[in-house]
């Protein structure tokens, strides 16, 4: 198992109940992540965790590294497979969009992984990608205390720039951005807007549209 799942397969309640402890957070990410996706379609989440995106989002499909993260996610009602973002057991074109939420600081591979997500997605479908940007107030506080943090020790945060380039060499067509969680988690008194655009939110949200030729990359 890859060094960066262990903290998630021995503690994997722990990080559950993060979205209980910080509920204002959570759901200020949950509307982020809802507006972008299509109103229908079969969808997957990878990275799909203990499911508490998949589940209210009606996303019934997952795949996530962790068995123990993957067994809470069932008792939500999410059919989860074990396995890598960068190795998807799905045949080509067979979601109507996909979703990786807080994934991709957790990949070893982006590229590979974005790519795979085109490969499973039908010509009309869509990524959606929610992550924190490194340059906001979130992001560098996760950078700076991520090597006293079990969860975030070896993960690799990225820029907003860094994403949309990525995306657009696996074969997506130009993200549009969305933005939430404006200051810290832990001083969240008030529910959180949720905005177009990108820099000022610690929270963003990337749509892409799949590119006619990402198949042939």
């Amino acid at each position: 198992m890859p060094k960066r799942v262990d903290a998630f397969e021995q503690c994997a309640k722990e990080y559950d109940s993060w979205f209980e402890r910080n509920v204002r957070v959570y759901k200020a990410e949950l509307r982020a992540i809802k507006g972008a996706l299509p109103p229908a379609g079969r969808g997957l989440e990878i990275g799909v965790g203990t499911g508490r995106f998949a589940g209210p989002l009606g996303i019934h499909t997952g795949i996530d590294p962790s068995p123990a993260m993957a067994a809470i996610a069932r008792t939500r009602g999410i059919e989860v497979i074990i396995g890598k973002a960068e190795l998807l057991p799905f045949a080509a074109e067979e979601f109507d969009y996909a979703v990786m939420i807080t994934t991709i600081c957790f990949v070893d591979d982006m590229d590979r992984a974005f790519r795979e997500a085109a490969r499973v997605l039908k010509t009309s479908g869509c990524l959606v990608v929610g992550f924190i940007d490194r340059d906001s107030l979130l992001g560098k506080l996760y950078e700076a205390r991520k090597d006293r943090d079990k969860f975030y020790h070896d993960a690799r945060f990225y820029s907003v720039e860094e994403v949309t380039n990525r995306m657009r060499e696996a074969g997506f067509e130009e993200p549009i951005a969305w933005q939430t969680v404006f200051c810290s988690a832990g001083s969240i008194a008030h529910e959180q807007l949720v905005k177009p655009g990108h820099g000022e939110g610690s929270f963003v949200v990337l749509k892409s549209m799949k590119r006619l030729s990402s198949h042939e990359l």
